[in-house]
């Protein structure tokens, strides 16, 4: 893309016409996409989301003090999930070796000029993002395309692998089973994949590559939510407040249409492509078409059920 590489207080870039600053309900920055029609994040706020469904359920307890995890987080988007797990790894005594992809650098620049972004930051925490957000560990273009790269050295060694794309309708080029398969490939035996998302397609493919999965329990204030994303592993689960195994409802989902797979086997397809080829197996499918499922996310800022 064309701003600047950010990664100190003077870069300020403003948002164009496509980018819009957005506040959560916790007060926190976050962006509407107008490309895309969707937002960063849900109604929550940013801050919410990125402790609800991806620090929680990492289960940071898991390690010794001391221990290195390594991290490839794929659509870095503001930066807030990097944030966050920056903070909660240096609680908890953790170093961390990072990897992201990302299609716009905008999006962090954006944040990291803003005065809200930075005051939810202890100032190490904003120091960290913007030597990531300059240096080399932060890999921009298409992560189809960048994805065989970091397998090259990372295949295996991942303890989490964070998956915050726009929704599949929207950015199914990140969903496909194909997609997906490459980003097990990152995991270490007991690592974690851990998305927002609990699309009955993305969970699907999840099971057919051979994990186990945990739905991430919705927060106690919003019982009207059924889950809060999804979370996979090669190995069994340990028992953990934040995961719940799935309900017969949403394993009978998994079965029907609704849960055919994204594919895009050459990883250059459109999402146009993407989209009309699965509508197309859809409709030839022999499997029970899908009940009609709870929100993912009720409300949001211009989305209902994907956001980065």
């Amino acid at each position: 893309m064309t701003w600047p590489a950010c990664g100190t207080k003077t870069a300020e870039p403003e948002p164009g016409p496509e980018l819009l600053p957005r506040l959560g309900r916790d007060g926190s920055f976050s962006l509407y996409s107008c490309g895309v029609g969707e937002g960063f994040h849900n109604a929550a706020g940013a801050l919410r989301e990125a402790q609800e469904k991806f620090v929680a359920p990492a289960a940071l307890e898991r390690f010794a003090p001391g221990r290195q995890l390594v991290v490839a987080e794929m659509a870095v988007g503001t930066g807030t999930n990097t944030a966050a797990l920056l903070a909660a790894t240096a609680a908890a005594g953790l170093e961390l070796d990072w990897w992201g992809l990302e299609l716009d650098r905008r999006p962090l620049a954006l944040a990291l000029a803003d005065a809200g972004f930075r005051a939810q930051w202890p100032a190490a925490v904003i120091g960290r993002l913007e030597g990531l957000a300059g240096g080399p560990r932060l890999q921009l273009g298409d992560a189809r395309h960048r994805l065989p790269g970091l397998l090259d050295t990372q295949a295996g060694r991942c303890d989490l692998v964070l998956l915050d794309a726009f929704s599949p309708q929207r950015c199914p080029q990140l969903w496909s089973l194909e997609f997906l398969e490459r980003l097990v490939r990152l995991l270490r035996p007991d690592g974690r994949l851990l998305t927002y998302s609990s699309a009955a397609a993305v969970r699907r493919s999840l099971l057919d590559l051979g994990l186990e999965l945990r739905a991430i329990r919705p927060p106690a204030d919003e019982p009207e939510r059924w889950s809060a994303g999804t979370v996979a592993s090669v190995i069994p689960f340990a028992p953990h407040p934040a995961l719940r195994p799935l309900e017969p409802f949403e394993l009978e989902h998994l079965a029907s249409r609704a849960g055919l797979p994204y594919r895009d086997p050459s990883g250059n397809a459109t999402a146009a492509e993407i989209l009309e080829r699965r509508r197309r197996e859809q409709a030839h499918s022999p499997a029970p078409p899908g009940r009609r499922r709870p929100p993912e996310d009720p409300g949001g800022l211009g989305c209902s059920e994907g956001h980065r």
